[in-house]
């Protein structure tokens, strides 16, 4: 492992152990078995150090992908938001010191680069395909709908080991709840019912 992934993931450890305060560069680099002076050379200060690593531990580099031609929307939907919450469960300690921390470390706040605004920006825009293409009511806004969807999402992988009796349903369970409740809150048509819409006329 290069200097770098070894200083992100120590970074990213210590962060959700210690909050901002407790992860000194000494303390960093010692748990990633690199020199300080390497920290400073990689990222310049350990503000941008902890942004980069807040930025990555939220779902991986590359976010999943929705289709650019939606099918099967559901089934899309389900594989999706199983790689999302799977990325969100795995990294939840991270982001809750990052929540916890955000009204004092405001730098700390997610970019436009971050792998959960990218998925936003994801769900937001296959959204946008399947109303284009009539296969969700017109009366549908988009941008309300992907933060109502992904909102479930992010609260049940950050709450559920804290908050056990709102959970009864395991994991995998109530994604496929979450998915059934938002296609018909959708009103999703079939394919072959496009033709009738509006909106494809």
């Amino acid at each position: 492992m290069i200097a770098r992934d070894k200083l992100l993931r120590a970074a990213t450890e210590l962060y959700a152990e210690t909050g901002f305060r407790g992860t000194t560069t000494r303390r960093i680099a010692r748990r990633a078995g690199v020199n300080e002076v390497t920290l400073f050379r990689q990222f310049g200060s350990k503000s941008a150090l902890l942004q980069e690593a807040i930025r990555c531990a939220s779902l991986p580099a590359e976010p999943p992908r929705l289709p650019a031609r939606p099918a099967d929307v559901r089934e899309e939907l389900l594989a999706w938001s199983r790689l999302v919450w799977e990325g969100l469960w795995r990294h939840r300690g991270v982001i809750r010191t990052s929540l916890c921390e955000l009204e004092t470390f405001p730098e700390l706040a997610p970019r436009d680069n971050a792998a959960t605004v990218r998925a936003a920006r994801e769900l937001t825009g296959y959204l946008r395909r399947l109303k284009a293409r009539g296969r969700i009511a017109s009366s549908v806004e988009v941008s309300s709908a992907a933060a109502l969807y992904l909102g479930a999402l992010f609260t049940d992988a950050m709450s559920r080991d804290a908050l056990p009796f709102l959970y009864r349903r395991a994991p995998s369970e109530s994604i496929v709840d979450y998915v059934d409740l938002f296609v018909r809150a959708l009103r999703l048509t079939s394919p072959r019912s496009r033709a009738a819409s509006p909106e494809t006329r």
